[in-house]
């Protein structure tokens, strides 16, 4: 026990294989290679790797300092539906009504704020047969910026609060999208993989709904992961025409005869694991 405890404490784990240490050693070995020539040129491929440092983590579709998983692997005609930030108890209802009529199933990536305030709604997409991911207790967007410990405080609560209702989630969706070097090392800690998307309306967390169904329609392509948001429309948008836009979008995949799957069956990987039934969770 005290060896495996030891093993998964190593910050090399998860992490000697990242494409940011290959680059970063290529990045190295070019700058050492190039100061023979000119001294200045070693500045190029050591700025350009701090460049991309930078930059990659905030590419929902990029690997770069862990693996991300943010298409899926079937090359055929199917797509997947995730909700982020939810619960919320003027759209999640609906919502769940709305899959329903289509028959399709969905993965909720949902905030431990969330889930504290709305129970019930957490036990109604369970029933319903839907997935439940981890995203980050209070979906702070400058998470990644935070330490190590914060950044596992965040995503160990979301854990805790899950096992009460006898799931345990695989999955780990960061806010906004942005990853870290501390992430790898934290979703080990806590049992999970990263999942990101590769599809979205650029909705601004539902600021922006009108135009999201012909955003996403236009530029959907088979094994995208789709993102959207289960949360109340921002800027007097009512709750309708959110609804309409989500239904515009599932109709359309239809007419693309692009079929919805669940994200587990799309990637591969389970998205979550029960622990107990649910007819356990409601007794």
């Amino acid at each position: 026990m005290g060896a495996h405890n030891r093993v998964m404490s190593s910050p090399w784990i998860m992490r000697t294989n990242s494409p940011a240490e290959k680059l970063g050693w290529m990045a190295l070995l070019s700058g050492v290679l190039a100061a023979f020539v000119n001294p200045y040129l070693a500045i190029i491929p050591l700025a350009s790797y701090i460049i991309m440092c930078f930059t990659a983590p905030l590419l929902p579709e990029i690997s770069f300092f862990l693996p991300v998983h943010s298409r899926g692997k079937t090359n055929q005609a199917f797509v997947a539906l995730s909700f982020d930030d939810g619960p919320d108890p003027s759209t999640t209802p609906l919502l769940l009504d709305l899959l329903d009529e289509y028959q399709v199933k969905a993965t909720f990536f949902v905030t431990g704020k969330n889930i504290e305030r709305y129970p019930h709604l957490i036990m109604a997409i369970l029933e319903r047969g839907h997935d439940i991911g981890n995203h980050s207790r209070s979906h702070d967007n400058f998470l990644m910026f935070r330490s190590t410990s914060r950044l596992s405080e965040e995503i160990g609560a979301v854990q805790t609060l899950l096992q009460g209702f006898g799931i345990v989630p695989l999955a780990f969706r960061p806010p906004v999208g942005a990853t870290n070097p501390k992430l790898p090392l934290v979703l080990q800690r806590h049992g999970l993989y990263c999942v990101n998307f590769s599809c979205r309306g650029h909705d601004g967390g539902n600021r922006y709904v009108c135009g999201m169904a012909q955003k996403i329609l236009r530029k959907i392509r088979p094994d995208d992961i789709i993102l959207l948001h289960d949360t109340s429309p921002k800027n007097n948008i009512s709750v309708s025409l959110w609804l309409q836009e989500v239904a515009a979008i599932l109709s359309g995949l239809s007419m693309r005869q692009l079929k919805i799957i669940r994200l587990s069956e799309l990637i591969d990987r389970p998205v979550m694991h029960r622990t107990k039934s649910i007819d356990a969770n409601l007794n």
